[in-house]
């Protein structure tokens, strides 16, 4: 009996110190992926954001769609303006008096390329709306709207991509359990977001640990 069970006790003992070590070892490699993929998709949808607040800045609203943010970045132009106060004096018809009034004159210097501005000599924006992460062939989701806030009509945008696309290749059990994450220091939700199309933001859902330099 003696060498039957010996070998038995052996087999479980490997397979319960596999199992141990797969429940310590599996989650810490889960959130070491996730950070790292995570940071990549913020980065991405950083630079997204950055071009939907210019293309607002110029136009007045936020683009639709990538082909009209890319070709917006492409062509458009900012206006390089300058404003200083003046004043002068001018003839008041009720106290029959030269009385000083205050002006502030607009004086336009020039034009600046929006994408020198946002990405400098980088090409990078063209792939924006790719997602950032190995074996996935998909696109950020991005609308855009005008939505009244307290009798004003205003642009608002979202970006948006689901943490089931970019851990596509996880645990599955861990996976379930960060798309429940409702926590301060963790990204909330089924979804990496960007904006908002029900309130006036242009903030992400994600913690200030991918906004620190060390995740650029």
């Amino acid at each position: 009996m003696k060498k039957i069970l010996l070998p038995i006790l052996w087999i479980l003992i490997v397979f319960f110190g596999y199992k141990l070590f797969n429940s310590v070892y599996e989650p810490i490699q889960f959130n070491k992926v996730k950070t790292e993929r995570y940071a990549d998709v913020i980065r991405s949808l950083k630079d997204i954001g950055n071009a939907q607040v210019a293309h607002k800045s110029v136009t007045g609203f936020y683009a639709q769609d990538f082909k009209s943010l890319v070709e917006f970045i492409d062509t458009a132009q900012y206006v390089i303006i300058e404003k200083r106060d003046s004043s002068y004096l001018e003839y008041d018809r009720t106290y029959r008096i030269d009385m000083l009034r205050e002006v502030q004159i607009v004086d336009t210097l020039g034009f600046a390329p929006v994408k020198d501005s946002l990405f400098g000599n980088s090409n990078h924006y063209k792939n924006m709306a790719k997602v950032p992460v190995k074996g996935v062939d998909t696109s950020f989701s991005m609308k855009a709207d005008i939505i009244d806030k307290n009798g004003y009509q205003v642009p608002v945008f979202e970006v948006r991509i689901a943490k089931d696309i970019v851990l596509h290749d996880q645990n599955a059990y861990l996976l379930e359990q960060e798309k429940a994450t409702i926590s301060v220091d963790g990204v909330n939700g089924p979804a990496i977001i960007l904006g908002s199309l029900s309130e006036v933001s242009t903030n992400g859902n994600w913690p200030t640990i991918y906004d620190a330099g060390t995740q650029q």
